[in-house]
């Protein structure tokens, strides 16, 4: 499950490749290319890669698997990195689906991108990173709330945190697992021997969010790790 990179340039090549064929596959089945993408260190070199690639990108719907409860100009903002690092080249003519809104609440800004979110199911790719916890998207240890998230068939695709929670601590919004379930393929980007330890401690039974993912036999899930 966990596929080695010697090189993080390689690394971003094969992310970029698959998520390009995953949008092809689902602009020439319905029209259109869905896709889920993340913040974080892990996916800046892949956004430049995908920012110049060949691909139709005004087929192509964007959203985030979840976001800092910042405005878009914070440095924490994933959105931001997304509009800087992704949404320019070729891909500025993708739709993007934000997160964030304008609302009192990280609740209240999920329930606002609720529908708009659902509506764009099934993704064709799902980019994810993984924290040093164990957490993907925003399902955080020891969140309140974590339990709802975390139902692999809920109703709902979004729901906000109103706690600080997460490095750097702040209100967030997130996807649930459910609606990471709504992919046609997941691939988690990780770095590091911290992370790989992260990753078969979690397939060997710890209970951290992206077992979830990995021991699911719903969607193919591809770990793509560089030390």
């Amino acid at each position: 499950m966990i596929e080695r990179f010697d090189i993080p340039e390689a690394l971003a090549d094969a992310a970029a490749a698959a998520t390009v064929s995953a949008l092809a596959a689902g602009i020439a089945a319905r029209g259109r290319g869905r896709l889920v993408v993340t913040g974080g260190r892990s996916p800046g070199a892949v956004y430049d890669r995908l920012a110049k690639a060949d691909l139709d990108w005004g087929q192509v719907d964007i959203t985030l698997s979840d976001e800092r409860f910042v405005p878009v100009t914070d440095p924490a903002s994933n959105e931001g990195l997304v509009r800087s690092r992704l949404l320019t080249g070729q891909a500025v003519a993708a739709h993007f689906v934000p997160l964030m809104r304008e609302a009192p609440s990280a609740a209240a800004a999920a329930d606002l991108a609720e529908a708009e979110v659902a509506a764009l199911a099934a993704f064709d790719m799902t980019l994810l990173g993984m924290g040093p916890d164990g957490h993907v998207a925003s399902l955080i240890p020891g969140a309140e709330g974590l339990e709802a998230a975390m139902g692999p068939d809920g109703a709902r695709f979004c729901l906000g945190f109103d706690e600080a929670i997460g490095d750097p601590p702040c209100p967030r919004i997130t996807l649930t697992l459910a609606a990471l379930l709504q992919s046609q393929a997941i691939i988690i980007l990780i770095a590091g021997p911290e992370k790989r330890w992260v990753i078969e401690r979690a397939m060997a039974g710890a209970d951290l969010p992206v077992r979830a993912l990995l021991t699911q036999a719903r969607v193919p899930v591809r770990v793509l790790w560089t030390p």
